[in-house]
């Protein structure tokens, strides 16, 4: 019964914080001053970490997926709140609607900021064999009539008026999440459930059917390393690629053994 009634305390907490009108109003004051200094962190942030290029395979990856899980989220939580207080698919799927809306004001958004790099900008040429050099740079020749994907796929350089899709995504994103779930504390206030607290002898039962998994699996049977019958432990195969992966991968296997 304590666990239960913490849980319940925190997510009341949680609702009433999202759900008021101090938090909708200045929650995107927050994310302004974040766009404005974000970029002094630069400084501070790893050369190698995953999300210091742009060009980065796993960073496109997790913007591109950015939408998609916005839209798994929020789709899920409107639709299982609107469905289990009013029983009504139409009525669902009108709340989910401005879901599409948001998408197709993203793309739209996307298409026009494309265009506009596209009018705006031109293409150039590096001269690495070029003697002379401005700012520690070669010089750039510009190559008249090509547009920006021909550019790109000969190699050249791309420079015009670019505005950042990612933060325009992820600025969109955070404000549509704080939009949706602020309807939940209402719904609270309403009489809704706002925890399930499972009793004691299942909860019980189920954690050490979970710890006993994880026992066999991570800790006995990918322990045998990779063959036709084991995948591995994780990590295993990836980390020596470098001159210091192998120590990396020690370390890995000596935290795991911890």
């Amino acid at each position: 019964m304590f666990f239960n009634t913490v849980l319940v305390v925190l997510t009341d907490l949680a609702a009433r914080f999202l759900g008021s009108a101090i938090f909708r109003k200045h929650f995107h004051l927050v994310l302004s001053v974040l766009v404005m200094f974000g970029p002094a962190l630069s400084f501070w942030v790893s050369q190698h970490s995953v999300f210091a290029k742009k060009t980065h395979f796993l960073y496109r990856i997790f913007l591109r997926s950015g939408w998609g899980w916005t839209c798994i989220f929020v789709g899920s939580f409107v639709f299982l709140l609107s469905f289990s207080i009013r029983r009504s698919i139409s009525l669902s799927i009108r709340h989910l609607s401005r879901l599409g809306v948001a998408g197709g004001l993203w793309v739209g958004f996307c298409k026009l900021l494309d265009l506009l790099e596209n009018t705006t900008g031109s293409c150039y040429e590096r001269l690495l064999n070029s003697p002379e050099v401005t700012n520690g740079q070669p010089l750039l020749v510009l190559r008249e009539g090509a547009s920006k994907s021909e550019c790109l796929r000969a190699g050249m350089l791309w420079r015009g008026y670019e505005v950042s899709e990612d933060v325009f995504l992820l600025c969109l994103c955070c404000l549509l999440l704080a939009e949706e779930i602020a309807v939940f504390g209402p719904y609270l206030q309403l009489g809704g459930f706002s925890a399930y607290f499972p009793q004691f002898p299942t909860q019980l039962l189920g954690g050490a059917l979970g710890c006993l998994s994880w026992r066999g699996l991570y800790q006995s049977w990918y322990r045998l390393g990779p063959s036709w019958y084991c995948p591995g432990r994780p990590g295993q195969g990836l980390l020596n690629t470098k001159t210091n992966g192998a120590a990396a991968e020690d370390k890995l296997n000596h935290n795991q053994c911890n």
